[in-house]
């Protein structure tokens, strides 16, 4: 059987990152498939969001905080020093990488071409060919060409990505699945520990999906049929990741 995996952040700074790294996944995508103007859509959302909040000093603390905690790690014997050292090397290049990089979405500012076609992508139905010639030329190029523009204004945004992913992959690694049952459709967990994110792996053929709520001390989750779209009262299998 197929699990999917379903995540629910638990503070505002998961839920950010959670959000840009869904970004990332979608700019990857699009730079190894053609999928013609729709590749914009994640480009522009992640340019919007950077412009709106400064991620980059909030994600520098956080690379700071978790260096700190590995440097205190070393310190002990029967930590793994050498997962230890190749972390606080990851972690250094990563911090390195943002803190010395432009402004993000600075340059692109800079892209005429980005610029004038960016306004109309919020405009529902905008951008046809007599809205947007310029961009009715560039999707006539060959892939290759336009691959190598996509790479160029995705790598503006590589060094907080970078950062982003290597955080959230820290986090997801404080806890592993757990074989859980939820009793009529229904499983509520604490903590002593403050708790991040939730993680849910849940088979396919359960024909199911679960609706997840809580703060950093405590969690409910509620299993929905798809098909009735209802809250089930059947006894769910599922697996269970609660991450600090």
């Amino acid at each position: 059987m197929t699990d999917i995996i379903y995540e629910q952040p638990l503070n505002e700074k998961i839920r950010s990152s959670l959000r840009l790294e869904y970004l990332a996944e979608q700019l990857t995508y699009n730079f190894n498939h053609d999928h013609r103007h729709a590749c914009f859509f994640p480009l522009f959302s992640l340019w919007e969001l950077t412009e709106r909040c400064d991620y980059r000093n909030d994600v520098l603390k956080d690379i700071d905080r978790q260096l700190a905690l590995f440097n205190k790690w070393c310190l002990l014997p029967e930590t793994d020093h050498q997962q230890a050292s190749l972390l606080i090397e990851q972690l250094n290049t990563a911090r390195a990488d943002l803190a010395n990089c432009p402004r993000l979405g600075q340059e692109l500012k800079q892209d005429r071409f980005l610029m004038a076609i960016r306004q109309r992508f919020s405009m529902p139905g905008a951008s046809c060919n007599f809205d947007l010639p310029q961009l009715h030329f560039w999707l006539a190029k060959p892939w290759s060409e336009r691959q190598h523009h996509y790479q160029q204004w995705c790598e503006h945004f590589q060094p907080l990505l970078n950062a982003i992913k290597l955080l959230l992959k820290l986090v997801r690694e404080t806890s592993t699945f757990e074989p859980t049952t939820a009793q009529g459709g229904f499983h509520q967990g604490d903590s002593s520990q403050p708790l991040s994110l939730i993680r849910v792996a849940l088979p396919q053929e359960q024909n199911c999906y679960p609706t997840i709520s809580g703060n950093r001390n405590r969690f409910a989750i509620h299993f929905v049929n798809f098909e009735r779209h209802k809250h089930t009262d059947q006894m769910i299998d599922f697996k269970l990741a609660a991450c600090r």
